[in-house]
């Protein structure tokens, strides 16, 4: 683990059309690897996936070539394992081909989707028929009501029977990165600490005159200037002697507050780029005239915040649960004298991603279903948490130091995808 390189020079970013290959590039991979392996793991011998056209299952519009914005009309995916070395057979029901899927109806021949995909059930008569539904999970619980309703209805009682309602298989896709994938995230996590660091210098911020909202919208456009998208509005928020610290639900709600002179500013950001997200939080603290650093208070709470990230990461190992690595980080944390809150995630296709959560911040006791997941090699998680710690130069007040950086767990070690932040950042810089 390292720390940030600071200033970081901003990443080539690809025009659409070739981010477009390296989308349907990965997926293929992922398709002939993964889908094999998870399908077989849970002993699953058909897997259904059925989207519908602007309410896609999470999982099956993950599962769409780069071109395809949203899935059309009704697309029907098969997985049928028909063992041994003759591998996954993969098949689609839809109006229009689908990427690396064998198109398997044919409209004019036979109008009925429904019966056609009957048919393919009962010609391979799976002994086990796999659906994304997960009451606890919403990512892996993708199947309507009314497609499973026509589903069973298409298959009949033979059939229906032998439906597994599943959240491990749908998860295992979400949260497994392949290696392509793995080789290209650390960029993702250097554009995204590149546009931080523009954002929290003078080319963004005046101070005395801009605001809070000023420099959400600065993010929001210097993103669409970079032809990215994020998956959540970023929020600016700040912290000064004699202000009470922020309340966690309030951050990014309307705080329109000028950004002065001996502000520490708190920014949550992250970007969606070649079909993965990131997710960033930073500390900056804008320097008083004669200032060349942060005050030594602010500065040993980024280190409390620092002592409890190294906690969250010491214990994140394979086979535990997201609330066994919460217990034990927070002993760790306890140990050190710290007050720290650890709420850390997955991340990948979706920003909150599948996998197990360690923690939430309104409840450090531990996240029911969620959090009893277990945690899996091959994962990107965005270590996320925050420290209070008393700040001398500000009377003794309590200030919030707030943690959140992307890494990947490869089932032996963890790794911060471009370094973590160690030293706070300073505006203007000296």
């Amino acid at each position: 683990m390292a720390a940030e390189k600071v200033d970081p020079a901003m990443p080539a970013i690809l025009p659409l059309v070739e981010r477009a290959k390296v989308e349907d590039r990965w997926l293929k991979e992922r398709l002939d690897t993964l889908v094999p392996m998870l399908m077989r793991r849970d002993n699953v011998q058909m897997w259904i996936l059925i989207a519908g056209e602007y309410h896609e299952d999470p999982v099956a519009e993950t599962m769409l070539p780069a071109t395809w914005l949203s899935a059309r009309r009704r697309t029907i995916l098969v997985f049928f394992d028909r063992g041994g070395d003759k591998g996954i057979e993969r098949l689609v029901l839809a109006r229009y081909p689908v990427g690396d899927f064998v198109p398997s109806w044919n409209p004019d021949a036979q109008p009925d989707q429904w019966a056609e995909l009957a048919k393919i059930v009962r010609e391979r008569d799976p002994k086990t028929i796999a659906l994304n539904r997960a009451a606890e999970f919403p990512l892996a619980d993708g199947m309507t009501a009314s497609h499973l309703v026509e589903l069973t209805r298409a298959v009949g009682p033979k059939y229906a029977e032998r439906f597994v309602s599943h959240d491990r298989l749908g998860l295992g896709w979400l949260e497994t990165r392949i290696p392509a994938e793995m080789a290209t995230y650390p960029t993702l996590s250097r554009i995204t600490h590149a546009i931080i660091q523009e954002g929290f210098s003078e080319r963004a911020i005046t101070p005395g005159v801009t605001t809070t909202q000023d420099l959400v919208w600065w993010f929001r456009e210097r993103i669409a200037e970079l032809k990215l998208d994020t998956w959540f509005q970023p929020s600016v928020s700040i912290q000064r002697a004699q202000m009470a610290t922020f309340d966690i639900e309030k951050i990014g709600l309307g705080n329109k507050e000028i950004i002065q002179p001996g502000d520490m500013l708190h920014l949550d950001f992250g970007i969606s780029y070649l079909g993965l997200k990131t997710d960033v939080q930073r500390m900056a603290y804008v320097l008083r005239p004669g200032e060349t650093e942060a005050p030594k208070g602010l500065r040993d709470g980024l280190d409390a915040m620092n002592t409890v990230h190294r906690a969250v990461v010491a214990e994140l190992r394979s086979g535990r649960t997201g609330n066994d690595v919460l217990a034990a980080a927070r002993k760790r944390v306890a140990a050190a004298g710290v007050e720290g809150t650890i709420y850390s995630h997955a991340i990948g296709h979706h920003g909150h991603g599948a996998g197990p959560w360690i923690g939430a911040w309104e409840d450090q006791s531990g996240v029911p279903f969620r959090g009893d997941y277990p945690i899996h090699p091959n994962t990107a998680w965005s270590i996320e948490l925050n420290a209070a710690h008393a700040v001398p130069e500000w009377g003794g007040q309590k200030a919030r130091f707030m943690f959140e950086e992307d890494g990947f767990y490869d089932g032996k070690a963890f790794r911060f995808l471009d370094g973590y932040q160690a030293d706070m950042i300073l505006i203007p810089r000296p």
